[in-house]
């Protein structure tokens, strides 16, 4: 499954289910699809999505031993999101998810 999460003042951002579905919860929200964010509460999700993240950053990386492939951190995954949520915050747009 893929989330896009869209809002009038950025690129849409595509992110797989399990990620979307954690960054939600990060943000406060649950995880049902589709869902939105009004415009007046996309600050207070952007808030608690870095505090999660930062929170995240302080524990070491968890590592797949059997694999060869890199790990690629919550935080990372995070960025596009992150800026289209400061993007909506900063135009005063809401964001939708499906």
């Amino acid at each position: 499954m893929l989330v896009t999460f869209t809002t009038d003042a950025h690129a849409d951002i595509t992110l797989f289910g399990d990620i979307a579905l954690a960054m939600l919860k990060m943000m406060g929200h649950s995880a049902t699809v589709p869902g939105a964010i009004l415009a007046a509460d996309v600050p207070a999700a952007l808030s608690q999505l870095t505090a999660a993240i930062d929170a995240e950053k302080a524990s070491p990386p968890v590592e797949d031993k059997d694999d060869d492939e890199p790990v690629v951190s919550m935080r990372n995954r995070a960025l596009p999101l992150i800026d289209l949520l400061a993007a909506a915050a900063k135009e005063e747009s809401n964001v939708m998810w499906k």
